[in-house]
C-alpha cells in the first residue's frame, strides 16, 4: 500500500464525514487508541481514522497554548503545535501592533496561523506566508473555522519573494528548528535573522519574533527589544521596528505588567543578605532589568554575578517573587537536614540560582517529616555557595 498524501489525509478532515469523526474523538483517552480505532475502521476508510486520531491527539496537546474552545475547533500539525507562539503572547502582540496604529500586516513564516489568529481578531487584515503547502492548507482551514477568513488571506510561497509594500507592518517569525533539533545560529534561521531584519527595516512598522537567549550585543541599534513571559516562564523576545530604538523591556503576562527603559541603571551594589529576597521574573533578568527592579525595592544583590535581590523591607512588586529569610547557611547538607527536622518541615521546595546542585539531589538526601512547610534556594553570596531557608513573604497588606 502506498503511503498516504498529507495534503490528501488533510483534506479528508474537512469534509463532513471527516468533521463528524473528529467531533466524536474531542474527548478520546489515548490510551485506548487501539481499541478506537479498531471500532472506527468498521464504518470509516482507515486512512481517514489515522488522520482523524492524529489531529484528535494535537488538538489536546494544542488546549495549553491556544485554550479549549479555539484548540478543538482548529487544526494542526506536530510542527506547528510545537512552534505556534502560546494564545496569550500572540494577542499582547497583535494589540501593540494595533495601538501603533497598524491596519495590516505581512505575517512572513505563518506557520498554521496562531498570530494571524490574534491579529486578526485585533482587526488587523493579514496577510499569511508559508512556503509549506499543507501548512498554509491548515492555516487557511483555521481562518475559516474561526470565522477570519475575510481578514485573513493564506498564501503558499517563499516569504523571500513576498511584496510587503502594501502593508502597514510586517511581522516574522523565522523557524528555528531543523532536523536535528533547535537551532542557536541565527543565521541558520529559515529565513536568517539578517534577513528578516532588512525585511523589517523596509516596513514602517515590524517585529521580528527571536529566541530569547539572543545576546543584548546582537541587537540592531535601531530595534527594540521585549522579553515577555507568561506565568514566570519565558517565552520569546521580539525585535520591534519603527518605535522606540535602543529601548529595553520586559512584559509579563498575563498581567500586563511591563518593566520599560531606554536608559538602563547601573548594576546594583553587592549588599548582606537582608530580611527579603526577591527573586526576578525571567523577562526581567533577559532584559537586563535587574537593577531597576532592585531601585524600586531599595535593594541589592546578594552576589555580583546572581539575579537575586535582597532587601530589609518588603515591597510589592509585579517584577519579582519575594521570600522571607531566616536562615543564612553555608553550604552543607547534614546542617540543612538538621535544620528541617527541628523546624519540622513536611514540605520543601527547592529553587537554585548559580549553584551546580540540583533540587532533585537536594529533595532525595533530605528526610521531611512534619506540618510546615519551608523554600531552600541554592545559591552564592558575595562567591560563597549558600544555603538560604524561608518561605514566600506574605503580600504586603494595604
Amino acid at each position: 500500500m502506498g503511503r498516504v498524501n498529507p495534503l490528501d489525509a488533510f483534506s479528508a478532515l474537512l469534509t463532513d464525514e471527516g468533521r463528524a469523526l473528529l467531533a466524536g474523538l474531542r474527548d478520546h483517552d489515548p490510551a485506548q487508541e487501539l481499541a478506537t480505532a479498531t471500532r472506527l475502521r468498521r464504518e470509516h476508510p482507515a486512512e481517514l481514522v489515522s488522520a482523524a486520531l492524529g489531529q484528535a491527539r494535537l488538538r489536546q496537546r494544542a488546549v495549553a497554548k491556544f485554550g479549549a474552545e479555539d484548540a478543538y475547533r482548529m487544526f494542526f500539525t506536530p510542527n506547528g503545535v510545537e512552534q505556534s507562539t502560546r494564545r496569550t503572547v500572540a494577542v499582547h502582540r497583535a494589540a501593540r501592533l494595533a495601538e501603533l496604529g497598524v491596519r495590516s500586516v505581512a505575517d512572513l513564516c505563518s506557520g498554521i496561523g496562531g498570530d494571524a489568529i490574534a491579529y486578526a481578531r485585533a482587526g488587523i487584515r493579514v496577510l499569511a506566508v508559508d512556503h509549506d503547502p499543507l501548512t498554509a492548507e491548515v492555516a487557511r482551514a483555521n481562518a475559516e473555522a474561526l470565522g477570519l477568513a475575510d481578514l485573513i488571506e493564506v498564501r503558499c510561497a517563499d516569504v523571500t519573494e513576498i511584496d510587503t509594500s502594501p502593508y502597514d507592518a510586517v511581522f516574522v517569525d523565522p523557524a528555528r528548528r531543523g532536523g536535528r533539533g533547535r537551532i542557536f545560529d541565527p543565521e541558520a534561521y529559515s529565513p536568517p535573522l539578517s534577513w528578516a531584519i532588512e525585511a523589517a527595516r523596509k516596513a514602517p512598522r515590524a517585529a521580528l519574533k527571536i529566541a530569547p537567549g539572543i545576546p543584548h550585543e546582537a541587537i540592531p541599534e535601531d530595534a527594540a527589544a521585549e522579553w515577555i513571559s507568561d506565568g514566570g516562564d519565558v517565552k520569546e523576545a521580539v525585535l520591534w521596528f519603527g518605535t522606540d530604538p535602543g529601548s529595553v523591556r520586559a512584559t509579563l503576562l498575563p498581567s500586563g505588567a511591563a518593566l520599560h527603559t531606554t536608559a538602563p541603571l547601573p548594576d546594583p551594589p553587592v549588599r548582606p543578605v537582608g530580611r527579603y529576597l526577591y527573586e526576578p521574573d525571567g523577562a526581567v533578568i533577559r532584559a537586563h532589568l535587574v537593577a531597576e527592579v532592585a531601585d524600586g525595592l531599595d535593594g541589592g544583590l546578594i552576589d555580583e554575578t546572581i539575579a537575586y535581590i535582597t532587601a530589609d523591607e518588603l515591597r510589592p512588586t509585579p517584577y519579582a517573587a519575594a521570600y522571607e529569610i531566616t536562615d543564612e547557611l553555608p553550604f552543607n547538607l547534614k546542617k540543612l537536614k538538621a535544620l528541617l527536622r527541628e523546624r519540622e518541615i513536611g514540605v520543601l521546595t527547592v529553587k537554585k540560582r548559580g549553584s551546580a546542585v540540583e533540587p532533585e539531589e537536594i529533595r532525595r538526601k533530605v528526610k521531611l517529616r512534619g506540618p510546615n512547610a519551608a523554600t531552600v534556594l541554592l545559591t552564592r553570596v558575595a562567591g560563597a555557595p549558600t544555603m538560604l531557608v524561608g518561605q514566600p513573604a506574605k503580600p504586603v497588606s494595604g
